[in-house]
């Protein structure tokens, strides 16, 4: 019996123009052996759609191929199930993908596809939406609304975003923190919690994050005078923003994060900016239930 795998493409990911050719995938998944089918997205969660006709389609593996967008829409449908999650780098983060050891190169990329050596990942949620990279208060929140308004997604583009966003960026709202029996009030210039040890174009605030350890880790930054912001700025690209004493780094299960004004906060999820309906946000893990192909 042939084995149903189908791919989910993003033709503007990245750079975009991205082409997954019927004869390129039949040199790994011949006819003999499996049942192939290719569909492109059009629109905003028109993956998440695709992904959920392909589960009715009776597929055992799908391939998200394109960004972190992608793959958060249709690696969100696939959580408790049997459904095998592949990933083809096609975005410009890629973070997932780059923790997963996945390369770019989408001949190895397939051959991992092809070799099913799967794992079982964690996820995580923020107010009941899956993200399986990370998710952020604050700062990231705005340099990814900056980022999106852009017409390009490379490295440069959020580059720009980053130094826009240092030039304008005021947070004043205080916010209650609830984590490991712990309350506390804060002005944050950063909430970020994250499943992977990888945001994107190799940068990372949680290099010892883990998929697996059923755990998130928080790094909680105050708000920071401008010398303290640019000095956390020029650590974090050197991978030392834990030199900075006000940077605090938790490992938790859940978080809860209200805002005192009764204020929407906005965040971002999987580099996607995401507006909650509520002041009160929810976060928590979600151990080993997204069965993933893996180098």
């Amino acid at each position: 019996m042939r084995t149903n795998i189908h791919f989910i493409v993003n033709p503007i990911a990245g750079k975009g123009k991205n082409e997954l050719s019927e004869a390129l995938l039949e040199a790994y998944f011949p006819k003999t052996e499996y049942s192939v089918s290719i569909k492109k997205t059009e629109f905003v969660l028109h993956a998440t759609a695709l992904t959920k006709k392909s589960i009715d389609e009776g597929a055992e593996i799908i391939v998200a191929c394109g960004g972190d967008g992608t793959i958060n829409e249709v690696a969100s449908c696939l959580v408790n199930t049997s459904v095998i999650f592949g990933i083809l780098p096609m975005g410009s983060g890629n973070g997932l993908a780059s923790n997963l050891k996945i390369s770019k190169n989408i001949k190895r990329a397939l051959a991992i596809i092809k070799n099913q050596n799967i794992i079982a990942i964690d996820t995580g949620t923020i107010n009941g939406e899956p993200f399986f990279s990370n998710t952020g208060v604050g700062f990231d929140a705005h340099v990814i609304s900056d980022f999106e308004e852009n017409t390009t997604r490379q490295l440069f583009s959020y580059l720009q975003s980053t130094l826009r966003t240092l030039k304008k960026y005021h947070y004043k709202n205080v916010v209650e923190l609830k984590y490991n029996e712990t309350t506390e009030l804060i002005s944050p210039f950063l909430l970020f919690v994250s499943n992977s040890n990888e945001m994107g174009y190799k940068m990372s605030l949680t290099p010892r994050a883990s998929l697996q350890d059923g755990l998130l880790d928080l790094v909680i930054v105050p708000e920071l005078s401008n010398f303290k912001l640019f000095i956390f700025t020029l650590l974090f690209l050197f991978k030392k923003h834990h030199w900075l004493k006000e940077v605090r780094f938790k490992q938790i299960t859940s978080l809860e994060i209200k805002s005192v004004d009764n204020i929407i906060l906005k965040t971002q999820k999987d580099g996607e900016f995401f507006v909650p309906k509520e002041p009160k946000i929810e976060i928590a893990i979600h151990p080993k239930n997204l069965n993933v192909c893996v180098l």
